[in-house]
């Protein structure tokens, strides 16, 4: 198996579950045009989102990291009625296009694009009381251990929260790799361990993304 074939067999899972999403394909087009890194979660990886969500009767969604708005339009579409995705972004050109692609998407009245450091924004909707049934995590990996504080204050019990990019092409069991992306990422992973808050696994996933995972963890 290579990476060919792990995105041959994302498109036939993408041709026979998903179809065709000429939305999402503008918006990764216009993501190419502006300029931002081709770094998005993947279709099968974006249903998988939505599902989740439905899964858990997500209204209020919490996502950390929104570049061009392809995942957060993936949450906003498994929202249930009058839900809302809170998208953190510190990149305002990214903030700006995503905010044009959620628009063209249909979704815009259920998202809010926040600008500014991840960190503070988490503060302050901590602060107004804000409280979340799902959070996706996709953003810079030094400050995963940091997410994961404010996620477990902020999800509800029996809520969901969802890393990306937690194996990195199995540099996650390298403490010496020259990924500058592994210690957060490896510092998630032992964080969880020694809290009794949350119940978590991961998964290994190959395809167009490459060999990379999630971890997936349920706050009690």
């Amino acid at each position: 198996m290579n990476d060919a074939k792990w995105s041959e067999v994302d498109n036939y899972i993408t041709n026979h579950l998903i179809g065709d999403d000429p939305v999402q394909r503008q918006v990764l087009e216009r993501n190419r045009e502006a300029g931002l890194p081709p770094i998005d979660v993947s279709t099968p990886q974006g249903r998988m989102l939505e599902l989740l969500i439905k899964g858990v009767g997500g209204k209020n969604v919490l996502e950390i990291g929104t570049l061009g708005g392809f995942s957060t339009i993936w949450l906003a579409r498994g929202l249930s009625e009058d839900g809302r995705v809170v998208s953190l972004e510190l990149e305002p050109e990214y903030a700006k296009v995503a905010r044009e692609n959620i628009a063209s998407a249909g979704v815009l009245p259920s998202v809010e694009v926040k600008i500014g450091q991840a960190a503070d924004s988490l503060a302050e909707l901590a602060e107004s009381g804000s409280h979340f049934d799902f959070a996706f995590v996709d953003a810079d990996k030094e400050n995963y251990p940091v997410y994961l504080d404010w996620c477990c204050r902020l999800v509800r019990s029996g809520g969901m929260i969802v890393f990306d990019n937690v194996v990195r092409e199995g540099e996650i069991l390298n403490p010496q790799s020259a990924d500058p992306k592994v210690p957060g990422t490896r510092q998630l992973y032992e964080k969880i361990a020694g809290r009794d808050d949350v119940e978590a696994t991961a998964i290994q996933t190959v395809g167009e993304k490459h060999w990379d995972g999630f971890l997936l963890a349920i706050v009690k």
